[in-house]
């Protein structure tokens, strides 16, 4: 399966001079992207959530789930620049009240992701958006929770896809038709 870059050159090119390259973080063999520097950056920033909030609406969204954590950091600022509600989809035991749950296993372990069962309303749109796409447990499990949930996938949005870890191809069942954007794909 092939991946384009849904951001344009020059969009790309200042995005991807922000993520700077972590090796044996957080385990030894795992060269981790920490997007903190882009974060930092005010024009690289808000030239990310300009991005990714013109993704939900291209995709019709009603609501943007961020993935915790570093999801949350981006899709936060993305609903509100788009005028959508936020939902976020926690680690197991972070959220009061009652929630869904998914346990599922990622490039270095496993863990468990949970949303309010209240959160969406039937019919609900939603765009998933994250900060990295690896082996896609974390967005499957995500996709399962919205569905679960009664509302629809409207698409999932990251930062960045690394395509040799292949989470695109993991993540096409369940993304059922869904559209999966990364602005960047290395």
């Amino acid at each position: 399966m092939t991946t384009t870059d849904a951001a344009p050159d020059e969009l790309r090119s200042l995005l991807l001079s922000r993520i700077r390259d972590v090796p044996d973080y957080p385990t030894p063999g795992v060269m981790f992207k920490d997007i903190t520097p882009l974060l930092a950056d005010p024009i690289a920033f808000n030239a990310l959530v300009d991005a990714l909030a013109a993704l939900a609406a291209r995709h019709g969204a009603d609501k943007v789930v961020g993935l915790e954590a570093r999801g949350f950091i981006l899709a936060a600022p993305a609903a509100a620049r788009a005028g959508l509600g936020f939902v976020p989809v926690r680690k197991a035991g972070k959220l009061p009240g009652a929630t869904l749950g998914r346990a599922y296993e990622l490039e270095y372990g496993t863990a468990e992701i949970e949303v309010h069962q209240d959160a969406f309303t039937a019919g609900d749109r939603v765009l998933v958006i994250d900060d990295v796409l690896a082996t896609g447990g974390t967005a499957e499990a995500s996709l399962e929770l919205v569905r679960r949930s009664g509302a629809q996938v409207a698409g999932v949005a990251v930062l960045l896809e690394l395509g040799f870890l292949g989470g695109r191809a993991r993540l096409a069942p369940a993304l059922d038709g869904a559209p999966l954007e990364a602005l960047i794909s290395i």
